[in-house]
């Protein structure tokens, strides 16, 4: 129970379409299961709510919220709900991103629409949700922010708009973890490497037209960590332990969740 009567609000928490879970979804099921109240965010409800289910099947509490991360009333109101809810936010996890299937690609080929497109998602989303989450945080003088960049961010990634838009998650959160250090408020950001979740895998069988064990195997290869790529569960229990009073000590951190993809220098 190492979130035992907190109260989270995971933005993404819902499901893309795909056989496997995503980073959202068992994070939330994971705070709950450590005892944490959980606000499950999407701009989905559909999918919000069949999260809060699962995790009421085991007994967690949850409650979901349709929000569109583009839209800042939106995420003013998810914040004014919570707080309506619960009274106060000690988990922000922001856990939204898009890459192909919001248009990306390469510099030479992006368009304007599909960049914009991804700012406005992978980061401005992030940032308007700690504008209106940070408030509440500064005057309880604690709280921990948590965001999902990628490894994209630091490894050779083909595509423009999530490669920039993950890079600048990372500066972001370490301006966030220096400028509220003061006020008892930890940020700190994960980085996903190859895993095996349905917006990674799924979304590329759809796009590219493989099967989904081609898709697997392709990736499973790279990964140095028994030649397997993680699971959503994987930065799930990363997320637990930065939200945790474990990780007190520790802000302004970026953690690689990737099996030594990222250390795999020259390696191929």
């Amino acid at each position: 129970m190492r979130v035992k009567n907190k109260v989270a609000i995971v933005v993404g928490g819902g499901q893309s379409p795909g056989e496997a879970i995503g980073n959202g979804r068992a994070t939330a099921i994971t705070f709950a299961r450590e005892g944490a109240r959980v606000m499950v965010v999407d701009r989905d409800l559909k999918s919000a709510e069949e999260t809060v289910a699962m995790i009421a099947a085991e007994g967690g509490q949850a409650v979901a919220l349709r929000a569109d991360v583009t839209v800042e009333a939106d995420l003013a109101n998810m914040v004014a709900a919570c707080r309506r809810h619960w009274g106060r936010i000690d988990i922000l996890h922001n856990n939204v991103g898009v890459s192909i299937a919001g248009g990306d690609a390469p510099v030479t080929e992006i368009t304007v629409e599909a960049f914009d497109r991804m700012v406005a998602i992978n980061l401005r989303g992030m940032v308007l949700a700690c504008k209106h989450a940070l408030p509440v945080m500064l005057e309880q003088e604690s709280g921990v922010i948590l965001t999902i960049s990628s490894m994209a961010a630091r490894t050779n990634y083909p595509l423009v708009g999530y490669k920039t838009t993950k890079a600048a998650v990372i500066a972001f959160t370490e301006q966030l973890a220096i400028q509220n250090a003061a006020h008892g408020i930890r940020a700190n950001c994960i980085l996903p490497g190859l895993l095996d979740t349905a917006m990674a895998v799924d979304t590329r069988v759809r796009a590219l037209n493989k099967s989904r064990a081609e898709i697997v195997a392709g990736r499973d290869a790279k990964v140095p960590l028994r030649a397997k790529m993680g699971t959503a569960w994987d930065v799930a229990n990363a997320a637990l332990f930065l939200a945790s009073d474990e990780a007190g000590f520790i802000t302004g951190v970026s953690l690689p969740v990737d099996g030594g993809w990222g250390v795999n220098v020259g390696g191929g």
